[in-house]
């Protein structure tokens, strides 16, 4: 059975955690990193100290997105892992992409969820949402000549923005409209698991 080791309030174990559940996997998920803490075991397996980390059988990985394509390839088969490199570039971009997104979306993030109120910054929350929606001009445009990130077809090039936009419309914020995005976060709404997964309050 899969194990993930990691809280599910973080972005990047929520992508494990989702794809788990389209690929129709059993797996266990323990608590790891923030307030449950990171013991000497935890360590052993990812000497990064962050989260998530896996166990499939003999095989234990690090780093969020390398989880994703690992267990599309293992356990997706064509349908997640295509066999053409064109098709596979084409979700994996978008992987790649989205650390560019995490960090314009940071300070949106931590002063409006994780900073106390008195230690909130209006200015940086304000650049981030600018930062944000530069992004997210670039994807309104793809997604208006494509119905996917990953293309034709729901893949694992969409899984890690469907994490941040999901954060992207939970914020207290003001935000500009980009109607493609919206269109394509409602399809991303009815995914496998994603309430369970993804759509859980910020914290």
């Amino acid at each position: 059975m899969l194990t993930i080791w990691g809280r599910l309030n973080s972005h990047n174990v929520k992508k494990v955690a989702w794809l788990a559940v389209e690929l129709g996997l059993e797996f266990e998920r323990i608590d790891t990193g923030g307030q449950f803490g990171m013991d000497a075991a935890y360590l052993a397996k990812n000497p990064n100290a962050l989260i998530p980390t896996i166990e499939d059988g003999e095989v234990t990985l690090w780093e969020s997105n390398a989880i994703l394509r690992y267990l599309a390839a293992r356990h997706g088969g064509e349908r997640w892992w295509p066999s053409n490199p064109a098709q596979r570039a084409t979700a994996d971009r978008w992987m790649d992409w989205q650390f560019a997104y995490a960090d314009a979306q940071r300070d949106a993030f931590l002063h409006n969820v994780r900073k106390p109120a008195a230690e909130r910054r209006p200015d940086l929350i304000a650049a981030s949402i600018d930062a944000c929606a530069k992004h997210l001009a670039v994807m309104e445009r793809y997604l208006d000549k494509k119905p996917w990130l990953s293309g034709d077809a729901f893949g694992i090039g969409d899984i890690p923005m469907g994490v941040y936009v999901n954060t992207w419309f939970a914020l207290p914020i003001e935000r500009p409209s980009f109607p493609v995005v919206e269109a394509w976060f409602e399809r991303i709404r009815t995914r496998p698991g994603f309430a369970e997964q993804v759509a859980i309050p910020l914290s």
